[in-house]
């Protein structure tokens, strides 16, 4: 057994009292009241799922089992000829809670590199989909169309598969499917707008270095890589990506159909396309101001306008963050080192000056300040990645770090089906005091 699964048992079998006590002892303690308006309003901060692989906190921003971004980035082992850390490193993390020495991170790497090749049925099936598919869709049907793989389903439908032991195989289904998705990614890009040009994997790189190998997109491309799959790798249980792939798997799906699920969740316009949305934004202020590198009075104004039109300033603010999302400055110190004079990085170095203190002094926003949005599709356009509708599979690539490690403590501890009960209408009316 790999060192990383013998601590990783260690982790669950240490772990597993700690919730069946919590269960059995405090299991009618309440932690929340329920109101009619979470109920009907997406059922937002109700406090009803656990995990203890990330959690957002209001005024440090994302932490990863109690790291934060810029512990994370200090502390991971590096990739060799690097400034970012190895993606392997955090998964590491994300499954025991503990940094990895640079062995440990070498031996991860070496079994993503052992995992990594998409078996050949399914670039044929890739190379069938008509151009003009969607990448997430395609991703998606990539991922599910492996489910053939699964050591999970395949362990189940033998029978004898203990239920404590179900971790096991879904850790394996795990490595297995993160070690693709870069190659299945990269495929998909080379494939859909690149007329085909496939790159195959390079054995010798780290998954970060390896995606931007077979991308095509040199160096420091690799770094960028790698810090966008780390910052977009886990963000809470409750997102609709992470939350749709633990309830697939709370049905005991296997992980393949659990992936393609979260992605699937992902597609949709107000969770993964936000990116998108906001350099498409920048990039129109840029054409109304034809072209030049606006003062920062100008700025001021346009911002002023906006606000007053009746349309929003996109990439600032967040449901929960009451700062500036950690995952931003990680990435505009990259911008300050890598790309200082890029002309869409100086529109957003200047939103970024600005567009705070006008949202202050309007006094409509909890939190004037930007989120990862507002920064890391102008990096991907730096580089020459220009194509809007691959940015979500690229975070797809990096979300299905934090959601596989979920899923796997889920199985260890054997979270049950998630069925929440409904209501009525008539029943809130009742509730409410205003039954006809």
């Amino acid at each position: 057994m790999a060192k990383l699964k013998e601590k990783l048992k260690e982790k669950i079998e240490a772990w597993r009292p700690r919730t069946t006590r919590l269960l059995k002892e405090f299991g009618n303690v309440k932690i929340d009241e329920v109101t009619i308006e979470q109920c009907i309003g997406g059922m937002r901060d109700i406090k009803c799922l656990v995990t203890d692989i990330s959690y957002l906190d209001p005024h440090e921003g994302i932490r990863f089992r109690n790291f934060t971004i810029p512990e994370l980035l200090e502390k991971l082992p590096k990739a060799p000829g690097g400034e970012m850390p190895y993606v392997e490193g955090l998964f590491y993390l994300l499954l025991t809670g503990d940094i990895p020495t640079k062995e440990e991170v070498k031996e991860v790497a070496d079994e993503f590199k052992s995992r990594q090749k998409v078996p050949q049925y399914i670039l044929d099936m890739l190379g069938k989909l008509p151009k003009d598919s969607h990448p997430m869709a395609m991703f998606s049907a990539a991922i599910v169309a492996m489910q053939r793989e699964s050591v999970y389903a395949q362990k189940y439908r033998a029978g004898g598969l203990k239920k404590l032991d179900y971790w096991d195989s879904t850790y394996e289904d795990a490595l297995n499917l993160l070690a693709k998705l870069p190659q299945l990614g990269a495929f998909i890009y080379r494939w859909k707008y690149k007329n085909a040009d496939i790159i195959d994997p390079d054995p010798k790189l780290d998954m970060g270095g390896n995606f931007a190998h077979m991308m095509g997109i040199k160096k420091p491309y690799d770094d960028v890589a790698r810090l966008y799959f780390i910052l977009h790798s886990d963000h809470e249980s409750g997102n609709v990506s992470a939350h749709t792939g633990h309830l697939i798997a709370s049905a005991l799906s296997d992980m393949y159909y659990s992936i393609s699920g979260m992605i699937d969740g992902l597609a949709g316009p107000l969770h993964g396309l936000a990116n998108e949305e906001v350099l498409r934004w920048i990039q129109g202020v840029m054409d109304k101001m034809g072209g030049k590198v606006p003062t920062e009075a100008e700025m001021k104004q346009f911002v002023w306008d906006t606000l007053k039109g009746g349309q929003v300033v996109p990439g600032f603010g967040h449901a929960v963050l009451r700062k500036t999302d950690p995952r931003y400055a990680a990435q505009r110190e990259f911008c300050l080192k890598h790309l200082p004079n890029d002309p869409l990085f100086k529109y957003v170095d200047l939103l970024y000056k600005v567009v705070p203190p006008i949202l202050l002094e309007q006094g409509k926003a909890k939190n004037p300040w930007p989120n990862v949005d507002a920064q890391s599709g102008v990096i991907q356009w730096y580089y020459g990645l220009k194509e809007y509708d691959f940015y979500t599979v690229l975070f797809g690539i990096g979300r299905a770090l934090g959601v596989t490690a979920n899923i796997i403590w889920d199985r260890a501890l054997g979270y049950p089906l998630e069925r929440p009960k409904s209501v009525t209408t008539a029943m809130l009316e009742a509730d409410a005091g205003i039954a006809s």
